[in-house]
């Protein structure tokens, strides 16, 4: 990955996300490799690749470098979720396992590409399948989330709200208005738009009218950003009727 490196792309990258002195990427370096050149190396590297070397990656001062590690792990969950080994033993124990590491290395996701990368191809959709963690149950998942969402550190709240745009897709709002709602006050302009854009994808997914109730519940207290995000695919007359409310 090194040796693609391109120093006006750098420059580029470190504008584009935030890594000057006060801004929420401050210190992030960066190699200057587009996106798809980081999923080109993650193709070349062999499935059998070993799962205990991706913190190596994740431990990178690279922001590349821990992408390619993020999506590691996201082909790893994503090879022991197809639909003959959801029930698998074994494939239970690895999902578990690629977890596992994702949170124990969750600030190393330390950029918003980054978790919206990974948190919901490997957390969200983690909630929606069998696992061997504590009693296995919603219970613990909830509990899982809710550490996050209740962290200081602004990366792992974006995973508990990003996270829900896989259990959306699946026709289960629950998991998106419940961080929703937790993360409403959210003083971060970053959390302002995940928040709207999950919103925004549940009603897509499980019905506007759901949308629409969550509107009308929080529209009063809703940071302007997040509203605007979350009406985005409504008509203009509906747009414009929700933000003069």
């Amino acid at each position: 990955m090194e040796s693609l490196r391109s120093d006006e792309q750098r420059r580029v990258l470190m504008r584009f996300f935030k890594t000057g002195p006060g801004e929420y990427g401050e210190g992030d370096e960066f190699l200057g490799l587009k996106v798809p050149q980081t999923r080109e190396v993650v193709r070349a590297i062999p499935k059998d690749f070993p799962l205990h070397s991706v913190p190596e990656l994740l431990k990178s001062k690279w922001h590349e470098v821990r992408l390619c590690g993020l999506l590691l792990l996201v082909r790893e969950f994503e090879r022991q979720s197809t639909k003959h080994l959801i029930n698998d033993n074994g494939a239970i124990q690895l999902r578990d396992e690629v977890l596992t590491m994702y949170l124990d290395y969750a600030e190393r996701a330390n950029n918003w590409d980054l978790v919206d990368a990974s948190a919901p191809a490997i957390l969200g959709h983690w909630l929606l399948l069998p696992t061997h963690l504590s009693d296995g149950t919603d219970a613990y998942k909830y509990r899982v989330l809710d550490e996050l969402a209740a962290s200081p550190n602004l990366w792992r709240q974006r995973m508990s709200m990003v996270c829900t745009w896989k259990t959306s897709q699946q026709g289960d709002a629950s998991w998106c208005l419940r961080y929703a709602e937790i993360h409403l006050h959210h003083s971060h302009d970053l959390m302002h738009k995940a928040v709207g854009w999950m919103l925004r994808e549940m009603g897509k997914r499980c019905g506007m009218d759901i949308l629409r109730n969550f509107l009308r519940e929080h529209v009063g207290e809703m940071a302007r950003t997040t509203l605007r995000y979350a009406i985005e695919k409504m008509s203009e007359p509906e747009r414009k009727y929700w933000m003069t409310i």
